[in-house]
This record gives structure tokens, sequence and C-alpha cells, in this order.
């Protein structure tokens, strides 16, 4: 985009984002809030919030290419960072970069909430992926399984395996 051109503007309210129950061990669901989905101009990054139900994780996982942002804005429990434990509570925010290996855990009996900030974007396509559409205001199905190809999926998208590591030269 030519720094003269105007560039996209969306406001999103509550519940009007694309929006994917999550399946085990998340559980809860992922809704989208800006994507490149709602301009071409939204080249560089996307966001949304995701409620992980209580006693459930979102499972170790890096990145090889993207900077992730959360921010927990309702409910606690705690965030593993390359294995170190941090507790996380309403008002925390969590910076991840390339090939750091995360988890968040809810091990609370309230949902955990947070806002997430994906840098280049692409998390929306994972969240479509393995989830199912979840409309506003229905309850949640009974939990279900990761597709059996999620490792797959998550090569196409934005995920590094875990075993993966930063080609030569390269800083974990």
């Amino acid at each position: 985009m030519d720094r003269h051109e105007r560039g996209a503007a969306v406001v999103c309210q509550p519940d009007q984002g694309e929006s994917f129950w999550q399946p085990m061990p998340a559980n809860g669901y992922a809704e989208v809030r800006v994507s490149r989905r709602d301009s071409p101009k939204i080249a560089g990054f996307s966001s949304g919030i995701q409620v992980i139900a209580p006693g459930c994780h979102i499972r170790e996982h890096q990145h090889d290419a993207n900077e992730e942002l959360l921010f927990f804005f309702e409910g606690s429990g705690k965030v593993l960072v390359n294995g170190e434990e941090h507790p996380v509570q309403s008002g925390t925010t969590v910076y991840v970069g390339p090939w750091n290996k995360h988890k968040i855990v809810n091990d609370s009996q309230a949902d955990l909430k947070m806002l997430w900030v994906l840098l280049p974007g692409g998390l929306e396509d994972f969240f479509q992926a393995i989830g199912r559409p979840r409309q506003p205001g229905e309850p949640a199905p009974e939990p279900f399984p990761r597709p059996e190809n999620v490792e797959a999926i998550e090569r196409e998208t934005v995920f590094a395996g875990l075993g993966d590591t930063p080609p030569a030269g390269g800083e974990a």
C-alpha cells in the first residue's frame, strides 16, 4: 500500500467477528476481530479473542515466522514460555517472538479470556481449519477432537513443529 493511500479501518463489535468453537484440549472458542478477510489492505497482522474453558489449555506450540502478543482481560491461569511458568490474570501481557515455545493453561473454574495479535497474520486460517463455526449465544458443543491432520494444518498456517529449530545462524 502506498503511504499516501488511506489504509483500512475496521470496527468490530462483540460477537461480530468470525467465530469458531475450538477442539480439545482448549475447548472454548476463538473469534477473529481483524484480519485480511476484512480488507486486502490488512496484510501485516490479524487479531481476535480466544476463550479457554475451565480446566483446559492451549497446547505447547511455537511459530517460526510470527510474533504473538497476548493480553489477558478476564480470568486467571498460567503461561509457560520455553518451560518457564508465569501466572496470568486480568491485565497480564505476554509477547513471544519466533521460536519461543509457549503453552496457556486455564487451571481455574472460570473462562480465561485473552486478546491475541499475530504478526504477520494467519491464525484465523488455523482456527477455521480445526474448529467448527460458532454463532453468538449458542451453547458450547460437547468437547470434540482435533482433526487427524492437525500437524499438516499447523505447518500450512502459522506454526512450526515443536521439534523444529531456527535455521542455522538464527536465534532461538
